[in-house]
């Protein structure tokens, strides 16, 4: 865009560029379009995809497998590991569709004058010097300065946010072009991917490309790299460590085996033992299967999850950055309130205005308006009106005989109307600028004044302010030639709002309540954006408005932070810089938005939250995710459920930790005792890609917590795998393999034979799993409640598990496959009774330690 010291351009000629020029020119700038540089193709993105930890454990796992000749077992997580690779390559590659959509933004088609004729030309080929011809409806293809203007708005939404058009006026003569911004009023400039809603005009263009202001953020957006999921993160770091560690125990086992015992056979396949059984290959597993259900789950809520990682992060935000138009709000004009210039006021309900009285300012207020209308007010002056037919028979047998349009000067509009009849009376109608209102009817300074304060009331909630006002001709009588020539008389004025969603309140109250600060970011005027942040419960902090902000450097901006709610007349850019700021403080951000200005910030935040149905592809593709049904109320929603799979993915993970410990054990047992081998390759693998993963998926399906919404938001340095979480999950492992150790040297040193002793264990072993399940279902709940909670996918699992059981018992070929002897009534006796010791023993420890817990609470509100 020009600078402050850009010179006004030389008036072009009304016969615009030549064609040799025109080509000349598109060869130096090159095409009206965003340049494709730096784009992530979809090898380079699966690229990126196997280099990450936890998928390249699954592969090397799955690799492992096979070399073993467990070919069943290395399907499964081969299959696993590739179900994984290409669902993450689907959602990245699908971000990579924000240029796109910008580059079709802003190249739409245009008609421009070449030699002297009007020509339409792809949006790509306009070039910087180009004249443009401007009509209602035309969508601008380049940044542009004007000629000429005849009644011109522009509706700049997609770049503002705000949904009201703005003025435009022609660059007067050897002005300087100051540096401007969208949404101004009043403005000689217009911007590639706008919409003129009315009027006409002729704009030289003077940026086109990445040089316009969609193009600015295009390339800013192009810069950005999206929040690396914590999850992930963390995930592939205990991984790693687990990898690391099992590895050194696996190389330390084999060498022991080796040289206590003599058989480096045996030794090797002992290594491998230990190595499966301390490698969490679940925890990949667990985790793709959670978040995939997880985006189902919110689907349903009306949430489009186009990131999975983001939905665990969303239920860990601190920070919910707003935007007001669309978001908050409706994102259209309506009539809320009527004022007589006697002094009586009307609220506007719905369509239904409270007394007849008000009917002659409605009727006045849609004559002066455009008969079919595209202007957002002028939408709500004639939606307002079909709502009351005597409004519509009124008009029947008037048309439209001549139209004064908006001046500079004089901010109003005026249509004259006739009848039928040529000798009758012509009604006229005139609506603008309260002010422009009173000048044409001649107001006392009294009567001014009493306007001025009507005015300032409905100004201070958030209304947008029109003045209405009619006349009428001498039968017969020539039109003047300026609408200040009539006799207006004033009827009243009219206040428009963009309504607040219904849900917003409840939704933001609830965000309170989660430990969500809400903060609204808006282009608006800080005295509508005042208003609305009010009636939604955001508003109690202070304001700060984009001049404020742009004079605060990042120390300064970093203290107002903590006490401002409301941002106003805030430029995109300064979004990005918010979000940013919040980011910088350690907080957890969500940015919602709707526009391709809100897109730089939407990828910059942790949780982009796009509108599903108003929002621009830019910014739903920018986004992690999309409410579909543009419901601010859904946020709270998917704050919930992400709260709830963030939870069962702890429960799930201290699961896995819990039962790798007996596991681990009793593949180490047998060497420090010097019995045999208890478990082979085999029964790990049986017990890891069997058992495991189908045993995880019970606490997918768990019910949240008590007090899921009532707890403040995960402190951002709070780890997934955290010391307290690994010590419990140890502390139930470890007991669990103290009695299954008891039991294996007892029946061992008692004389049972290997195969007897082994079958024992194992199925013993399955009862722990099966106890570290019911345990793990909550954090503070007793099993009592949690069993009444309810859980349809823990009745199946515990199906499941009890008919493998029974079908390797009474199958001789798998019981010779796993070296097993079979199980009698003590034996079955046995296992049973070790579950329900080791069941009881949990419980017990769980409800010592939610006492302490709570008496440590008690003492700190002290």
């Amino acid at each position: 865009m020009p600078t402050a010291t850009d010179q006004r351009p030389t008036a072009p000629s009304r016969s615009g560029l030549t064609a040799t020029e025109a080509r000349r020119r598109f060869d130096a700038q090159g095409p009206n379009e965003l340049p494709r540089t730096g784009r992530r193709t979809v090898p380079h993105i699966l690229a990126e995809v196997v280099r990450e930890p936890m998928l390249a454990l699954l592969l090397a796992g799955g690799v492992a497998y096979m070399l073993l000749g467990d070919l069943g077992e290395a399907l499964i997580l081969l299959g696993f590991a590739t179900f994984s690779i290409g669902l993450t390559v689907i959602q990245e590659s699908r971000t990579e569709h924000v240029l796109e959509a910008l580059r079709d933004l802003s190249a739409p088609r245009a008609l421009v004058i070449r030699d002297g004729t009007r020509i339409r030309i792809a949006g790509r080929e306009v070039v910087e010097g180009d004249l443009l011809v401007l009509e209602q409806g035309d969508r601008v293809a380049a940044d542009a300065m004007l000629v000429s203007a005849d009644d011109l708005q522009a509706d700049e939404s997609l770049l503002t946010g705000e949904s009201v058009p703005v003025r435009k006026q022609p660059a007067l003569q050897g002005e300087e072009l100051l540096q401007r911004r969208p949404g101004g009023e009043d403005q000689p400039l217009v911007y590639s991917g706008s919409l003129i809603t009315r009027g006409s005009g002729l704009a030289l263009a003077i940026a086109t490309g990445p040089r316009s202001e969609i193009g600015k953020i295009g390339q800013s957006l192009s810069t950005l790299d999206a929040e690396p999921p914590r999850l992930r993160r963390e995930t592939a770091r205990i991984v790693r460590l687990c990898a690391i560690g099992g590895g050194f125990v696996a190389l330390l086992v084999v060498l022991l085996f080796g040289l206590l015992r003599g058989g480096w056979i045996d030794a090797l396949l002992a290594g491998i033992a230990i190595g499966m059984s301390m490698l969490p290959e679940e925890f990949p597993v667990v985790l793709t299967i959670f978040l995939a259900m997880g985006a189902w789950r919110i689907a349903q809520a009306g949430v489009l999850t186009r990131r999975a990682a983001a939905i665990e992060t969303l239920g860990s935000a601190t920070i919910l950055c707003t935007d007001k138009t669309g978001t908050l709000t409706e994102n259209r004009m309506a009539v809320t309130e009527l004022w007589l210039a006697s002094g009586e006021i009307g609220a506007v309900d719905g369509m239904t205005v409270l007394s007849p009285r008000f009917h002659e300012l409605l009727d006045a207020s849609i004559l002066a308006s455009a008969p079919v209308p595209v202007d957002p007010m002028e939408v709500a002056f004639h939606q307002t009106g079909a709502a009351i037919p005597e409004l519509a028979e009124r008009r029947a047998g008037l048309s439209l005989a001549h139209s004064y349009g908006l001046r500079p000067e004089l901010l109003a509009m005026t249509n004259v109307w006739e009848t039928s009849d040529p000798e009758a009376a012509c009604t006229v109608a005139a609506k603008g600028a309260p002010e422009a209102i009173a000048a044409l009817c001649h107001l006392s300074s009294a009567e001014r004044s009493r306007l001025e304060t009507a005015v300032d009331t409905m100004a201070q909630r958030g209304m947008r302010v029109l003045g209405v006002a009619t006349a009428s001709t001498s039968p017969g009588s020539a039109l003047p030639e300026s609408q200040q020539n009539y006799d207006f008389a004033l009827i009243g004025l009219i206040g428009l709002a963009d309504p607040l969603r219904a849900s917003v309140p409840a939704a933001v109250a609830e965000c309170r309540s989660a430990g969500i600060k809400v903060v609204m970011i808006t282009g608006d005027y800080a005295a509508t954006a005042r208003t609305i942040a009010t009636q939604a419960g955001i508003m109690d902090g202070d304001v700060l408005t984009g001049t404020d902000l742009a004079a605060l450097d990042d120390a300064a901006l970093a203290e107002r932070l903590k006490t401002v709610t409301v941002f106003a007349r805030i430029m995109p850019e300064q979004k990005l810089r918010i979000v940013t700021a919040y980011k910088a403080e350690g907080e957890i951000v969500a940015m919602t938005g709707d526009g391709v200005n809100d897109a730089p910030s939407l990828k910059a935040a942790h949780i982009g939250i796009a509108m599903g149905k108003r929002g621009t592809d830019v910014a739903r593709e920018a986004s992690a995710i999309v409410l579909l049904d543009d419901d601010f109320g859904s946020i709270v929603k998917a704050v919930r459920l992400g709260r709830r799979i963030y939870d069962n993915i702890r429960k799930a993970m201290a699961f896995i930790f819990a039962v790798h410990v007996p596991i681990a054990g009793l593949a180490l047992l047998p060497l420090a005792s010097g019995l045999p081998i208890l478990f082979g390759p085999i029964h790990i693998a049986l017990l890891e890609m069997i058992i495991d993963p189908v045993c995880a998926l019970v606490f997918e399906a768990e019910r949240e917590e008590q007090d899921l919404m009532n707890r403040k938001p995960r402190h951002p340095e709070e780890r997934l795998f955290s010391l307290r979480m690994i010590g419990w999950s140890v502390f139930q492992g470890g007991l669990g393999f103290a009695l299954l150790a008891t039991i294996f040297l007892a029946s061992s040193y008692a004389g049972m034979a290997e195969a007897d002793a082994r079958a024992l264990t194992f199925f013993s072993l399955i009862g722990v799993i099966l106890v570290l399940i019911l345990v793990n279902r909550s954090f503070d709940t007793s099993l009592l409640h949690a069993l009444v909670r309810g859980n349809a996918a823990l009745r199946y699992v515990l199906g499941a598990v009890v008919a493998v059981a029974a079908v390797v018992m009474t199958v001789p070929a798998l019981r010779s496959l796993l070296k097993f002897g079979p199980l009698h009534g003590p034996d079955v006796a046995i296992t049973m009774g070790s579950a329900a010791l080791l069941l009881i023993l949990l419980e017990a420890s769980k409800m010592v330690q939610l006492r302490r817990a709570s008496r440590f609470a008690r003492q700190a509100r002290t």
